[in-house]
């Protein structure tokens, strides 16, 4: 059983780093299955200029989410942002704290995902002592990801098996 988690976890710090390289705040894991709960980290690289200071960081909650946690973090705070019904999921998260230029962290989510839909766009403010970097641009045909310079984090969503398809598979070892 730990070999298979060992591969994963392994797997996705991969495709994190990978995907870091050109991204400065992304999403890890990148993917997660439509209709659960997935904790996703907001892996924020370094700050918003060379010798600066992070100390906000702000996710935006797309649309569809039902509902979004924070996990606590020594030294951070955080803030919940809520549209006008007090019981639907927070529309943003800030996180408060200092983060230096020469060392990254994540600001981990827990969210139950929509059931439907193919990607999910996290908006991210990042504001620093000497400014702020909005991680806000979405690809589309006119831009694709390797043209954008500030790309939003996006979780793409693995859509769920059909319950009503075909009968489980046996259980084998």
């Amino acid at each position: 059983m730990k070999t298979p988690l060992i591969a994963l976890l392994a797997l996705v710090a991969t495709s994190s780093l990978a995907t870091g390289a050109a991204a400065h705040v992304v999403a890890a894991p990148d993917a997660a299955k439509a209709g659960s709960y997935a904790a996703i980290a907001f892996r924020v690289g370094h700050a918003c200029a060379a010798g600066d200071t992070t100390l906000k960081v702000r996710i935006e909650i797309p649309d569809g989410v039902a509902s979004a946690r924070p996990q606590v973090k020594p030294g951070w705070t955080y803030t919940l942002e809520r549209g006008p019904d007090p019981k639907a999921a927070p529309t943003a998260i800030t996180f408060e704290g200092r983060l230096p230029n020469e060392a990254f962290d994540d600001f981990a989510v827990l969210m139950k995902l929509p059931v439907s839909g193919d990607r999910l766009v996290f908006p991210v403010i990042q504001t620093c002592e000497k400014g702020e970097s909005q991680w806000t641009e979405v690809a589309d045909p006119a831009r694709p990801d390797e043209k954008l310079s500030r790309p939003a984090p996006v979780v793409t969503l693995i859509p769920a098996p059909n319950p009503t398809g075909a009968a489980p598979a046996a259980h084998q070892h």
